[in-house]
């Protein structure tokens, strides 16, 4: 699966055939089959690699929130170094690797106390946050940063009566990516905290 994570860094999803696959393996496509029946089971696999990138943090039962934070910071770094990712995780995924790291995130809500339908519904958040920030920053990223920024924040500025809260706050100014989700985690965490039953 190396080689396909390699070709989908290179190239992105629309450019993975098995043919193009094959070529880089040095076999023909038709030896591909002999392991995977699609390009969708290439596709799940080097998903499922993807998330074995993320290392799983320690376990700190005093620190819930610490573990959960380290384990989304993880997961977002993963999805940017593969920005293709992103677009796929819509697939049903039940690799090792996601496997993996879902229990462990539902673990450690466990742990904190959190009990089905209250842990489904704020793994699903936390998931579904990761997911939707490394899509936007990757679609921003993937463009030529600061002029699309610039044209942005023109068309803004043209039609500041339309919409003068995005133009006086600087909706569309170059930030820091980091910091952004980190505050985006930390107000997720306060309101699964606040609702802990």
């Amino acid at each position: 699966m190396k080689t396909a994570l390699e070709l989908l860094d290179e190239e992105g999803v629309e450019r993975l055939t098995m043919r193009r696959l094959a070529e880089r393996l040095g076999t023909g496509s038709t030896t591909l089959y002999w392991h995977v029946d699609t390009k969708n089971d290439v596709l799940d696999l080097v998903l499922d690699q993807l998330f074995a990138e993320v290392e799983l943090p320690r376990k700190d039962p005093s620190d819930w929130r610490g573990t959960i934070t380290a384990l989304l910071d993880g997961w977002r770094a993963a999805m940017l170094r593969h920005p293709w990712s992103a677009a796929l995780l819509g697939r049903p995924m039940l690799g090792p690797n996601v496997l993996a790291r879902t229990e462990f995130l539902h673990a450690v809500l466990a742990d904190a106390g959190f009990t089905p339908p209250h842990m489904t519904s704020a793994a699903y958040a936390l998931a579904n946050y990761v997911i939707g920030a490394a899509l936007t920053q990757t679609a921003w990223q993937s463009r030529d940063g600061s002029d699309t920024y610039a044209t942005a924040n023109q068309h803004l500025h043209r039609q500041r009566d339309r919409y003068p809260v995005l133009n006086a706050r600087g909706y569309m100014v170059q930030d820091d990516w980091d910091a952004n989700f980190r505050r985006g985690v930390t107000y997720i965490l306060d309101g699964i905290a606040a609702a802990k039953p």
